[in-house]
């Protein structure tokens, strides 16, 4: 059923007004603190067929109401307006994201610090190298007559290596060569790209008659297949102590428990798009944990294939509207500092396209 502009505008008031004050929301407040121009009566009946269709719900101890998930995606799709970040705000977090730009670690750790004391929300930052990553780079380091360390550079900056035994010796010239032929045949490839005839033609070419060629490609495939763990980095779990809807000590502890093992994080879906934010509402959360809570994902690139994530979670009132708008602003400018580029110098539109 298409809701009317009066509900619509009504359901706007009511999300509105408890994302400020955590309390339920009555008729009388609404016709009071809004142009609406209704009476407190027209609003306790549009109220009753707002509850009746799944988009208020009414607390057992309580007249008022207070948005249900179905209400709140209702806001987010339709209603809620786009925040832009002022001016004082957009300096304070370039400076921020400048002064932090040492390592990527640190970068990203910093990050959701930041998030966090600007929500007042637990934040969280992680990388995310993508599967199918290839060789950039193969080096070849002699030890002693039967031993040699291979060393593999991934595009993703990743360095794997291992030693390597030969029993039949070798020495510093061959190792000199074999790092060169495997560099020459092998890198810019995928794990998938390395087969028999790849092997043949390159032990062809070194005159390899002790299987040198097919052992490194060996430990290549393996490198390139194993899968990179994510890192996620937890700023300010705390800050949900300070929220209303955390006082209840059990529903605390579960949440906290949930956030600060950080490997369930990042089983959060992130954005289709790969400049976009996702908000995802109460139920639409896939882990049991987060069905009370409100999340809020933005991705940005950092270049070499990898992809990160910078997230908000909180109770399903938050402000979507100023949460996601702080965290577009902040992504891109993670994306600039990672590529090399700088971050904004002024204050521009900050615009974000939700995704359901």
């Amino acid at each position: 059923m298409e809701l009317s502009d009066r509900k619509k505008r009504i359901l706007k008031a009511i999300v509105e007004t408890f994302v400020q004050t955590a309390e339920p929301v009555g008729s009388k407040t609404i016709a009071a603190d809004t142009k609406l121009g209704l009476s407190s009566a027209t609003i306790r009946n549009e109220m009753a067929e707002l509850t009746s269709l799944g988009y208020l719900e009414q607390p057992h101890t309580s007249a008022g109401r207070v948005p249900s998930p179905q209400g709140y995606r209702m806001y987010v799709n339709e209603l809620m307006n786009e925040h832009k970040l002022s001016l004082q705000e957009t300096q304070e977090i370039n400076k921020a994201l400048k002064q932090k730009m040492s390592q990527l670690d640190q970068l990203l750790a910093d990050a959701g610090k930041l998030v966090s004391d600007l929500t007042n929300y637990p934040a969280y930052t992680l990388a995310a190298p993508p599967p199918n990553t290839v060789l950039k780079r193969f080096d070849c380091i002699y030890v002693d007559r039967n031993t040699v360390i291979a060393v593999a550079m991934l595009d993703n900056n990743t360095v794997k290596n291992k030693l390597m035994s030969f029993p039949e010796g070798v020495d510093e010239a061959f190792v000199k060569k074999l790092g060169s032929v495997f560099n020459a045949n092998f890198t810019g490839i995928k794990s998938s790209d390395i087969n028999p005839t790849l092997i043949s033609a390159a032990e062809r070419s070194l005159g390899d008659e002790i299987g040198a060629v097919a052992a490194l490609s060996g430990f290549a495939i393996n490198a390139l297949e194993e899968p990179v763990p994510k890192k996620a980095f937890i700023a300010g779990a705390s800050n949900l102590l300070t929220q209303p809807e955390y006082k209840d000590v059990e529903k605390a502890h579960r949440l906290l428990s949930y956030i600060s093992e950080g490997k369930d994080l990042m089983q959060i879906p992130p954005p289709e798009d790969s400049s976009g934010i996702r908000i995802m509402i109460g139920p639409e959360n896939i882990a049991e944990e987060l069905k009370d809570s409100g999340v809020v994902v933005a991705s940005y690139d950092l270049g070499n294939n990898t992809q990160g994530l910078i997230g908000v979670v909180g109770p399903t009132r938050m402000d979507y509207a100023k949460v996601a708008a702080y965290l577009s602003y902040i992504a891109d400018g993670l994306k600039r500092l990672a590529l090399g580029s700088d971050i904004k110098p002024q204050l521009e539109d900050t615009v974000h396209r939700e995704e359901g």
